[in-house]
């Protein structure tokens, strides 16, 4: 199943998450998985200035399979909504998430905590490219 959503810059990225989660060998997944233990539900919001505001949901599982899947999660550990271009600036480093949070551009459900892991599964993915 194809994680591409029409309209969306971030499924390029969420395709290179998911393909770096497969590159990665079973020791490093399970350590990943283990290190991360959480399951992230992203929320992107696409604001077409054309249509109304349309939003994508993909799921990073990273407490049971270390995969990346499109839609709803069952249950996520955190929720994180957020623009496209948000998404893009945190996945290339030139957004701060702490600083999109008290701007009111990221919005977190759940595990606050555990919100702040999802810059490290970003770089841990992209090192892998």
């Amino acid at each position: 199943m194809s994680l591409k959503e029409d309209g969306f810059k971030a499924s390029n990225i969420i395709e290179q998450i998911d393909a770096g989660l497969k590159a990665l060998p079973e020791k490093e997944k399970a350590n990943q998985i283990k290190k991360t233990n959480g399951i992230f539900q992203l929320n992107i919001q696409n604001s077409d200035k054309k249509a109304a505001v349309k939003e994508a949901i993909w799921v990073i599982d990273l407490k049971n399979a270390g995969t990346v899947t499109k839609g709803a999660a069952k249950k996520a550990d955190v929720t994180i909504t957020l623009g496209d271009d948000t998404f893009l600036g945190l996945a290339d480093g030139k957004v701060n998430a702490q600083k999109a949070f008290m701007t009111g551009q990221l919005k977190v459900k759940g595990n606050v905590m555990l919100a702040t892991k999802l810059d490290n599964v970003l770089k841990a993915a992209k090192g892998k490219l």
